[in-house]
């Protein structure tokens, strides 16, 4: 799968109260929590994100709680991926879990400028901006992980495997 987009450029400890404020946890509606997306951190993210933009963060990207909201609001903003130096653990599963791709590549990350449009290869691990030219290598998932991501999430693919369907 690749992937192309601009980027949103945030620091480090983005954590997940600025990700999605819990003022908003009312709800898991994809839509309702994108309008709210970063907006303690960038009053313009939501309004100005396009589809397919990608968001690069420093170190510890989705720290705090364990709340999928997080990553559903950034997968419902359109976001097309994370790229961060590190990602706290259950922002990382939860992420996979919906099925929105994150690698982690502290040289890209640092690199990379608010703008800047970067080209990702998923099942390469690949990374390269297209301002610099520079190719940055992250660890390409497992086919298995890749299967969730293309799913849309953990339980589309389950459901897929198993041969459940629930359009009936």
């Amino acid at each position: 799968m690749k992937l192309e987009g601009k980027v949103w450029k945030y620091g480090d400890n983005i954590d997940t109260d600025v990700i999605i404020p819990a003022r908003y946890l009312v709800t898991t509606d994809p839509k309702t929590l994108a309008a709210h997306c970063m907006e303690d951190i960038d009053q313009a993210f939501a309004s100005q994100v396009q589809p397919g933009d990608i968001i690069v963060g420093g170190r510890n990207f989705g720290c705090g709680s364990s709340r999928e909201h997080a990553p559903i609001s950034i997968k419902g903003a359109g976001v097309s991926c994370i790229i961060a130096e590190s990602f706290a653990r259950i922002f990382f599963r939860n992420a996979i879990n919906i099925g929105l791709p994150i690698l982690e590549s502290p040289e890209a990350a640092r690199d990379a400028q608010k703008g800047d449009t970067l080209t990702v290869d998923l099942a390469a691990g690949t990374i390269t901006n297209r301002r610099t030219g520079k190719t940055y290598q992250a660890s390409p998932y497992p086919p298995f992980v890749l299967g969730i991501i293309n799913a849309g999430g953990l339980v589309p693919y389950t459901r897929r495997e198993l041969g459940i369907d629930i359009t009936g």
